[in-house]
């Protein structure tokens, strides 16, 4: 693999303030505890920490170079000196967007735009040098790492661009300048900071903004929001507007899906021509990611079939719908873990997947679910809205935590409560101690609600992984 970035090129993008101690870099980290041989640090300040704190230890850990904005006692070896280190990892993201000859997309949406993300990823690195952000790298950091970390050999480039409040996308969209966006969908999570749906709509649409000429904007044709969405993509200049869904309308249709409990068989119709593959993640909506990324593939001028084929071997990663077997006493217990985020819409998706999973002999269906978070108002409607899909799960002990599971927890019948606790600390022994041989486990929560806590409790109780 050729040098990622080069001490000229990288004085060139960040203007120092002196001359800089050539080198040559094969990374861009902010992190010093993921600090690699030849990585560029950048020392961030950030809410709790300045990482102008460690940079000398990056610096020892073997960092090529450390980009600062002023003196750092200690520190032994290239220090890039800067008035604004933030800024100027934003200019080093720029300068590898713009060396870049890679087709670029940009993925967001309210749910599944990590999935999305990682299903392009794995499908178009089979065809080509691929770049991806990393987990959910998608905020005003994650961004112009993931450009910067842009390897000039790319064919195709990959960024996840997030948001919770007004005004963030459009920013980082401007950075990654796209040749083609999705948008997933548009569903109240992150309402409490929006206002409305609509609202959400708008900010998602700002995706779309500084695409590159020619761009191609591929949008859910089967949300209420697609005519808002398409209007503005052809506000910000997209050149063509592709739908994906069910809906006979859309350019990327599923013609049909067979959904088991370990994946799914999909017949599509990509642009007039009918695909049928193997999608290796179980849920519909996982069937509707792949239709999406399909769609960007044929947007990439990417090879279509061959990226249908790849979906074969794409799974759900821990926290976003893993699915561990698990030894426990003689037998197993199968747990599907999506304890990374939630909100109104992935939990009712998230729980048709449970009620399609079933128990080995002697087990049951539980559950264990922690607070939607950013909800605003509408917090515990949304919470007690839930109670028919998780009486169509099939779930015959549901455990809660979080002040709004609190309205959940009283539509429930009795024989359907394990118990509520303030939080996930406090659930996770009573999750434990409630399995038995056989059960199946599901448990999600939004990030505050700190799920994994629960995930980790079972996998302590358990024997370790059983295999399939």
């Amino acid at each position: 693999m050729s040098t990622l970035w080069t001490s000229d090129e990288v004085a060139a993008a960040l203007s120092p303030v002196a001359t800089v101690t050539p080198f040559e870099a094969q990374g861009v980290t902010f992190d010093s505890r993921a600090v690699g041989k030849g990585d560029i640090f950048f020392a961030l300040a950030g809410e709790t920490s300045d990482g102008h704190g460690f940079v000398a230890d990056a610096l020892t850990r073997g960092a090529a170079a450390a980009v600062v904005s002023r003196d750092v006692e200690g520190a032994r070896g290239t220090l890039i000196r800067v008035p604004d280190t933030m800024k100027a990892l934003v200019d080093l993201g720029r300068a590898g967007r713009r060396r870049s000859k890679a087709r670029i997309a940009s993925v967001t949406g309210s749910v599944g735009k990590t999935s999305t993300k990682d299903a392009l990823r794995a499908v178009l690195s089979a065809q080509a040098p691929t770049s991806a952000s990393v987990a959910s790298y998608n905020n005003h950091v994650g961004v112009p790492i993931s450009l910067a970390r842009l390897p000039r050999e790319a064919r195709y480039g990959i960024f996840e661009i997030g948001m919770n409040h007004p005004g963030e996308i459009e920013p980082l969209a401007r950075q990654v300048e796209a040749h083609v966006g999705v948008i997933t969908n548009v569903e109240p999570a992150h309402i409490g900071y929006m206002g409305s749906e609509e609202a959400i709509a708008d900010e998602k649409a700002c995706l779309f903004a500084g695409m590159a000429e020619g761009a191609v904007a591929v949008l859910n044709r089967d949300n209420r929001h697609y005519g808002r969405l398409a209007d503005h993509a052809r506000r910000f200049g997209a050149s063509r507007i592709v739908g994906f869904g069910r809906s006979e309308a859309a350019e990327a249709r599923i013609l049909s899906c067979k959904l088991q409990d370990s994946g799914s068989d999909v017949v599509a119709l990509i642009h007039g021509r009918r695909i049928e593959y193997r999608l290796g993640a179980a849920g519909e909506h996982w069937v509707l990611n792949s239709v999406a990324a399909l769609a960007v593939v044929e947007a990439l001028n990417a090879d279509v079939v061959e990226a249908a084929a790849a979906l074969a071997n794409i799974k759900a990663s821990p926290g976003r719908g893993a699915r561990r077997m698990l030894k426990f006493g003689a037998g197993t217990i199968e747990l599907l873990d999506e304890s990374y985020n939630a909100n109104p819409a992935s939990v009712p998706a998230m729980l048709a997947v449970l009620a399609r999973t079933e128990p080995k002999a002697g087990g049951r269906r539980l559950l264990a679910l922690g607070d939607m978070r950013e909800l605003g108002e509408g917090a515990d409607a949304f919470h007690a809205g839930l109670a028919e899909a998780v009486a169509a799960s099939g779930a015959t002990q549901i455990f809660l935590c979080g002040p709004h599971m609190q309205a959940l927890w009283q539509r429930l019948t009795p024989a359907q409560r394990g118990v509520h606790r303030p939080d996930s600390a406090s659930l996770a022994g009573d999750v434990a101690t409630a399995l038995r041989a056989g059960d199946v486990i599901a448990v999600k929560g939004s990030l505050g609600s700190k799920m994994k806590i629960v995930v980790d409790a079972i996998v302590a109780a358990s024997g370790g992984e059983a295999g399939h």
